[in-house]
């Protein structure tokens, strides 16, 4: 203790207390010196201070003892003062126990030390921890209190570590479980108060060298098993802070090796701590324990006093991020650039689904009403979304095409019958523009090993980009035959494609080519180059012959006699 704190100690012991109201006045200071005291501050002048403190306790009324510590003025910091006032009167007890400010870890060892009846008054509180409310309910009002001091310090040796040597304790009289013991002699009091401190300190002590042992060996019954072990590895916990982001409060299991550590030293978190400015997706390294080393997210929000509006520090979550956790599970990212698009895609495709679902909510109003005007705009996200879903799809489709990651549903279907389902689907369009499909079927039945929903998509790719880059007026010639034991599909292309050079007819570009009617978002280009995959999927290709395309697809019937590949260069023009 400093020579300012004793000065002040000894003042007010040097008090004369003729009267009730002096008496209240020392008893008060009394209170609130040694509640500011710490726990390891010893001395003559303290230990005046505590037979002095319980002189007063009996010469003062024990209602205007128990008002007076009800005080919020008061600073009841010290587990020597609560449990020096938790062992005399009931009434000043209650008052003590229900305005005492200790830490948990000071709680744990002080209450096994109480008496039964304080033990009562305390589990009234209600802001009691979970665990300390527990303790009490394993302990009972009128359960157990703490082993004698010489049998915590007998117990120390048996499972201390090697090296340590074993610690000596002065042994102290044991106290009934049921005793309340308010002696009328001063200097009684004082030794029964010191005898019960040098027990809480023997239990401390005792249950360190415990902690710090073997993972096998014997615990105290305290009921605190949950709060030191977590079941598996840590992936993510919540927390609270104090004004400096130091970590004050985590989950049960994790505290002990988060408690006392701050979120940011330096940096970005550092200096958003600095501003009370909220932590969103914050990365943080931690050292320690196998069980919370390495990079951790931080996402945690400001909390103000809600009286004064002081800032009280931070409350939050937090998780690994996701790269640790592939890192945790043993998971290789795939390095092919197909798979790299994949997982681009998968992160993509969260917050548009985030955003349909937002636009959705507001426009069917789920959670009350919303103007017309939120609802129309919300219409129009929500549509917008979709479609970018459905590039993403077709991207992905694409990319597992690529890597072979996929294979087409296989079954039966009639391509020539999928066609001219296709052009007469496309007939709303192309009819009021004076353009359409000119169709030549060579086969009665062109049967390839396709389900009809994979047909379908790649029949509707190939048209529909033709149908919408055709002028109007502008026909297009299509011709169906079997050739070789496979179904040949050849197709004009319109003016606007047939200009293309080399490989840009399969380029991906939006926009490159006007597009009434479109296949995808990513024009022309690129839904036939899915086409393409599609068809080398199925066995077969798409391939450009001057100024047509050409689809190839294995077919289910043999060629009829006759078909030669003579024609093989022949035009459209001559069907």
């Amino acid at each position: 203790m400093g020579m300012q704190f004793d000065d002040r100690l000894a003042t007010v012991l040097r008090m004369r207390a003729d009267s009730a109201a002096v008496r209240r006045i020392q008893l008060r200071q009394l209170v609130d010196l040694l509640g500011t005291c710490p726990s390891t501050a010893y001395g003559p002048s303290i230990d005046a201070a505590y037979v002095r403190l319980s002189d007063l306790q009996r010469d003062l009324p024990p209602v205007k003892g128990a008002e007076l510590l009800r005080d919020p003025a008061l600073r009841l910091r010290s587990p020597r003062l609560v449990a020096a006032l938790a062992g005399g009167d009931p009434r000043l007890a209650e008052a003590a126990l229900q305005r005492a400010d200790l830490s948990e870890e000071q709680w744990l060892d002080l209450i096994p030390a109480l008496p039964p009846e304080a033990r009562q008054a305390l589990h009234q509180r209600a802001d009691l921890a979970p665990v300390l409310r527990g303790l009490l309910i394993r302990l009972g009002v009128r359960g157990r209190g703490l082993p004698p001091a010489q049998t915590a310090a007998a117990a120390a040796p048996v499972i201390e570590p090697v090296g340590t040597a074993a610690a000596t304790r002065d042994p102290a009289p044991p106290l009934a479980n049921d005793d309340v013991f308010i002696p009328d002699d001063g200097n009684a009091r004082g030794e029964r108060i010191g005898a019960i401190v040098k027990r809480i300190e023997a239990y401390r002590k005792a249950k360190q060298v415990i902690e710090h042992a073997h993972g096998d060996a014997p615990r105290l019954p305290l009921g605190e098993e949950h709060v030191l072990s977590i079941s598996g590895p840590v992936r993510a916990c919540d927390f609270a802070t104090d004004s400096n982001g130091r970590i004050v409060w985590s989950d049960a299991g994790v505290a002990p090796m988060l408690v006392g550590r701050r979120l940011g030293e330096d940096g970005g978190v550092a200096r958003l701590i600095r501003r009370q400015q909220p932590l969103c997706q914050q990365l943080i390294t931690l050292a320690g324990a196998e069980a919370i080393a390495g990079r951790w997210q931080i996402d945690a929000m400001p909390w103000f006093d809600p009286l004064g509006g002081r800032f009280m520090g931070y409350r939050g979550r937090l998780r690994r991020p996701a790269a640790t956790q592939a890192e945790i599970t043993s998971v290789t990212l795939p390095d092919s650039e197909a798979d790299r698009v994949r997982q681009m895609l998968h992160e993509l495709r969260t917050p548009v689904n985030a955003i349909q679902i937002g636009a959705e909510i507001i426009q069917q109003q789920l959670y009350g009403p919303s103007p017309h005007e939120y609802r129309a705009l919300a219409a129009t996200i929500a549509g917008d979304a979709a479609k970018i879903l459905a590039a993403f799809e077709e991207l992905e489709r694409l990319a597992k095409l690529d890597s072979g990651a996929i294979e087409l549903e296989s079954g039966e279907t009639d391509l020539a019958a999928v066609i001219a389902a296709t052009a007469a689907q496309l007939g709303a369009h192309t009819k009021a523009r004076g353009s359409g499909f000119d169709i030549k079927l060579e086969t009665a039945a062109a049967l390839v090993p396709l389900a009809p929903l994979e047909l379908e998509r790649v029949v509707w790719r190939l048209l529909a980009t033709l149908a919408g880059t055709s002028a109007p007026g502008e026909r297009l010639k299509l011709r169906l035959r079997d050739k070789g034991g496979a179904v040949r599909l050849d197709l004009a292309l319109p003016a606007s494609l047939a200009k293309l050079d080399g490989k840009a007819l399969f380029g991906a570009g939006p926009g490159a080519v006007p597009q009434v009617i479109a296949a995808g978002m990513f024009g022309a280009g690129f839904a036939l180059r899915l086409a393409r995959a599609e068809a080398q999927a199925a066995g077969g290709d798409l391939k450009r012959k001057d100024d047509r395309l050409r689809l190839s697809l294995p077919g289910l019937t043999k060629a009829g006699p006759g078909h030669t590949d003579a024609d093989e260069g022949s035009d459209l023009n001559a069907a």
